[in-house]
């Protein structure tokens, strides 16, 4: 392995799998600038790996291409560190494609340093407040249910609360891979959400997590509501107070949808928008808000 000047991305991550929906993702905070740009590493299919401390980027591509040759979590750790004449400095995670995670940390990262791996998942960090911050972090994920993105996160938060990055707060990030999971479809890039500098990054991840579920989140097709009736009405009215050239007594007609369109793309609510005649609710509510606030502005 060619080796490189790298960064001592001291921190604390998560690295995990969620069999249902076949995702896996990796969250990080530390006192390092766009730690998040360095730690993280995830192919849909694949896996995901964690390079930290005397940070070796080189881990993440070459970690990925041993786990999509079938090696477990365990031998890509293993090969790693063999072939890494600085490898007593190197903090690093895996998670395969089974789920399976391993991490190792060198004798020589700064204390607190260590890590806690657990049935699809692992916590690992270094310049810690001590050894609670991986406990708390493995004790959250463990307890907590739902997309795999707010566990992460939830993870981070149990870590910051016991102390974190003993250095303070800088950077902070979460990406999560699944097939065909990015805009469009194109790619397997889901979420990918950075804080480079912020004084409370984790929770201002937590705040862009929640804007990413309200622009990019795909609609359950059952929750979808025709635009017909007083739903027609509310859609014609809202667009009307933006000043898009609809009439709210009119029938919601090509004309109206049209005028739909043109506010979901100014919005960026493409993905949440899948065909003519229908809306999401919860689009529904943003378009609601912004009607009113145009009407405060107006007096």
């Amino acid at each position: 392995m060619t080796q490189k000047k790298e960064a001592r991305t001291s921190t604390f991550s998560i690295i995990a799998h969620d069999p249902h929906m076949q995702e896996w993702g990796v969250a990080v905070q530390s006192k390092f600038l766009a730690a998040a740009a360095v730690v993280p590493w995830a192919r849909a299919g694949v896996g995901a790996v964690a390079t930290q401390a005397m940070a070796n980027m080189g881990y993440g591509p070459e970690g990925l291409d041993l786990l999509a040759q079938g090696k477990s979590a365990a031998e890509v750790i293993a090969h790693l560190t063999d072939h890494d004449e600085d490898t007593q400095h190197r903090q690093v995670a895996a998670i395969d494609a089974r789920g399976e995670a391993a991490a190792f940390t060198g004798e020589g990262c700064l204390d607190w340093a260590g890590h806690v791996s657990g049935d699809g998942y692992s916590c690992q960090g270094n310049i810690l407040a001590g050894p609670d911050v991986v406990k708390n972090m493995a004790s959250d994920f463990e307890g907590s249910s739902g997309p795999l993105a707010d566990r992460l996160v939830s993870a981070m938060r149990a870590g910051q609360a016991a102390g974190g990055d003993r250095r303070g707060q800088q950077s902070a990030g979460l990406l999560v891979v699944r097939e065909g999971g990015s805009y469009g479809g194109y790619l397997d890039r889901y979420i990918d959400l950075r804080v480079d500098d912020h004084t409370e990054p984790i929770e201002e991840l937590g705040r862009l997590l929640e804007l990413f579920y309200l622009y990019f989140k795909r609609p359950d097709p059952g929750s979808l509501l025709p635009i017909e009736g007083d739903v027609a009405g509310e859609v014609l009215a809202h667009l009307s107070t933006l000043g898009f050239e609809v009439d709210p007594q009119a029938k919601f007609d090509e004309n109206a949808q049209r005028a739909l369109d043109r506010w979901v793309g100014q919005e960026n609510f493409e993905e949440r928008m899948p065909g003519p005649g229908v809306i999401d609710p919860e689009v529904l509510g943003y378009l609601n808000l912004q009607a009113k606030a145009k009407s405060s502005e107006q007096g």
